[in-house]
């Protein structure tokens, strides 16, 4: 009887293990993400920013950051000392967000982001994405190469 207690408590332990793990994953660049839904997933998870773990929204936009860039923020944990700074910070658990295209090509796109941060201000971003060009596991995808510096536009009250 205990190995059967045993054996089914170990089911269950590995059932809900395995999908805290699937909770956790997070959405891996691929060609067939277009560039406004780029934006947007960076936007969501941004705005979800502890939800699944600790600084996931952060983590979701980092993979979603093209190569160049990446090379200009540092690794991982400066990007996420960027973001929570007083640049970027906005940004974390905002409360709506806007995404309008203002021009693009075949391998470039750029957007106005509006955000209204947890605060109740607005703040207005250029956020462009280009199409990787380079072989291999990111050819073809859409990744974020530059994200101005917020200006603030007001109250929302």
């Amino acid at each position: 009887m205990l190995k059967k207690l045993h054996l089914t408590f170990s089911v269950v332990l590995f059932f809900f293990l395995n999908i805290s793990f699937l909770k956790a994953d997070l959405l891996i660049p691929n060609n067939s993400i277009l560039p406004a839904e780029v934006v947007k997933i960076q936007l969501v998870a941004l705005m979800n920013n502890n939800k699944e773990f600790e600084d996931s929204g952060i983590e979701q936009t980092w993979k979603f950051a093209h190569p160049n860039n990446k090379k200009n923020t540092g690794p991982l944990p400066n990007f996420k000392m960027m973001i929570k700074g007083n640049s970027y910070q906005m940004l974390l658990d905002h409360i709506s967000h806007t995404i309008t295209e203002l021009g693009s090509s075949d391998n470039w796109a750029q957007f106005e982001v509006v955000i209204l941060d947890k605060e109740k201000i607005y703040h207005k971003f250029n956020w462009q994405v280009e199409k990787y060009i380079l072989k291999g596991p990111l050819q073809d995808c859409w990744l974020t190469t530059m994200v101005s510096s917020p200006e603030p536009l007001g109250s929302s009250i």
